[in-house]
């Protein structure tokens, strides 16, 4: 959609204020005028066939992909753009190319198009500045078509400021004609000056117009342009180090010139070689898994070539691929001397290193593309007799890339891969073995403390779970008793209230009982009284 949008953006216009131009190229204008149409209509074709994002699932159903497009405005500006305006050619006449001005609805698709270009392009800041100078063409030539439409209709040569008059065999041609009002509009739009003063109100409000505009270009294009220098700067600062901040350092504690001349030198060496030393910081945005994946296509290869690492389960190269570090070494600079402690392993990417030895001269060995060395110093193999110090000089003899491993990257990954850590010991060992610097007695030894430690650590962790499980069930039986003290208050609260009847019931059961031993006493005491009464004996 470039071509077709931008030729309409720019030739209807042209043709409509260039009149000659229209006239005797005619027939190349329908051409190009039908054949953009019919990009037009493609491009209708194709959204029709545009799949979309749906809950990050991409959709590509016929029917749902229609119903979409022709609910979108986009449906509604792609059809006004396609509408036969030309059929009004048969009344305004064949010369008349503003009827088409309905194709530039479709600018909006440039402008998409554009934005999908930068984002894909490898080169972001200048294809920013050429889609800049277009705008900034595009708006010349929209005003100089203006200016020489407005002196067609003043009249050519009327005044200075206008178009020269046509007659003049220098200003005849249309090429002459197009490329000064260009200029002319340059001119205006730059402020450089120089133009002829307007001299009717038409010239001078052309030129209020021009003189609001450019302020707003002007603007525009410094913004622009400061806006790609500060994107280069930042790209700089994100791939290499500041150099200025050391160098005003350097000069604040007065270094000698010396150091100062091989710092400059070790920045100079990064930039003319394109060497970064943030590839970490520079991928640290991407997902895990997709940053891990950009580093195994591009270190991957170099970390294989690593004795102790080859066979290893790829999960575990991919871990420690994320973890190289990748430094840059001048020439005559030691990366590791004799004696010192080992804290990483060196993988040499490019240049040569020599193996030296404590003079500083004496040349054993030369290391290049591909070796590597302080791999045994990381590992912290038992019954190694120099411990983890290094065990040579190591001096660069040119500038040297090398990737660095820490021993605690090294050991963070190993945590999680137990099977590989032991294959990886085991390898040293042979190593050690061969360099006969492998004290066995001592990894008995080693081992048995192992052991030993491992088992007081065991002991530890069961009785911490024991002396967990003790503190909970104390805590459960406290609760337990807290709740069976309140239960047995509820019960004795509910005895209490069934205590308070029975005792009344006794009470009047007792006065009941009272008053019958009360009665039965008078009872007898009447039948005792009958009893002493004398009454006729038989015999009287």
């Amino acid at each position: 959609m470039v071509f077709p949008v931008l030729y309409n953006w720019v030739i209807i216009i042209f043709r409509t204020c260039f009149v000659d131009m229209e006239y005797n190229y005619l027939p190349v204008w329908l051409t190009l005028d039908y054949l953009s149409d019919m990009l037009y209509v493609v491009d209708v074709i194709i959204k029709f066939n545009t799949g979309f994002l749906e809950h990050g699932i991409m959709v590509q159903e016929r029917s749902r992909l229609n119903r979409r497009y022709l609910r979108t405005s986009e449906f509604f500006c792609d059809t006004l753009s396609l509408l036969p305006t030309d059929l009004l050619y048969l009344w305004l006449g064949i010369h008349c190319p503003m009827v088409r001005i309905n194709r530039f609805l479709r600018i909006p698709r440039l402008f998409e198009a554009f934005d999908h270009m930068e984002t894909r392009t490898s080169y972001p800041n200048s294809f920013r500045l050429c889609k800049l100078m277009l705008y900034t063409f595009v708006l010349i030539h929209w005003n100089s078509c203006g200016y020489f439409a407005l002196s067609r209709t003043i009249g050519f040569g009327a005044d200075p400021w206008v178009y020269p008059n046509i007659t003049d065999p220098n200003f005849a041609s249309e090429l002459r004609q197009y490329i000064y009002s260009f200029w002319i509009s340059t001119l205006i739009f730059t402020t450089v000056g120089d133009t002829p003063d307007p001299k009717r109100e038409e010239e001078y409000l052309f030129m209020i117009a021009d003189m609001l505009i450019a302020v707003l270009v002007f603007a525009s294009i410094v913004g622009n342009v400061g806006n790609v220098i500060t994107n280069l700067n930042n790209a700089d600062n994100a791939f290499f180090p500041n150099h200025e901040l050391v160098k005003s350092y350097m000069k604040i504690h007065r270094v000698n010139k010396d150091l100062q001349a091989r710092v400059n030198g070790w920045y100079q060496h990064l930039h003319i070689n394109k060497k970064m030393t943030r590839e970490n910081e520079i991928l640290e945005l991407l997902p895990d898994r997709l940053r891990a994946e950009v580093a195994v296509s591009v270190h991957m290869g170099t970390l294989s070539k690593v004795t102790i690492f080859q066979n290893c389960e790829m999960s575990l190269l991919e871990e420690l691929v994320l973890k190289l570090k990748p430094q840059v070494y001048s020439p005559r600079e030691y990366v590791c001397k004799k004696g010192d402690i080992g804290h990483e392993m060196y993988i040499i990417k490019e240049g040569k290193l020599a193996v030296v030895a404590d003079d500083g001269v004496t040349e054993f060995a030369v290391l290049g593309e591909g070796n590597f060395f302080g791999e045994i110093s990381i590992l912290n193999i038992k019954g190694n007799k120099s411990g983890n110090r290094r065990t040579a000089n190591i001096r660069s003899i040119g500038h040297s890339d090398l990737f660095c491993l820490s021993k605690e990257d090294l050991k963070g990954v190993l945590t999680e891969f137990p099977d590989a850590k032991r294959i990886l010991e085991e390898k040293g060992r042979q190593i050690l073995m061969k360099m006969g610097i492998l004290d066995e007695s001592m990894v008995g030894a080693e081992e048995k403390k192992e052991l030993t430690v491992s088992r007081l650590n065991e002991i530890e962790s069961n009785l911490d779970s024991l002396q967990t499980k003790l503190a909970r069930l104390l805590a459960e039986l406290e609760s337990n008793t807290y709740k069976l003290r309140i239960r047995l208050e509820q019960l004795e609260n509910k005895t209490s209230e069934w205590e308070v009847p029975e005792m009344e019931g006794e009470e009047e059961q007792g006065q009941k009982d009272g008053e019958g031993e009360a009665k039965g006493d008078r009872v007898e005491g009447e039948s005792g009284e009958k009893e002493d009464v004398p009454g006729p004996s038989k015999g009287e």
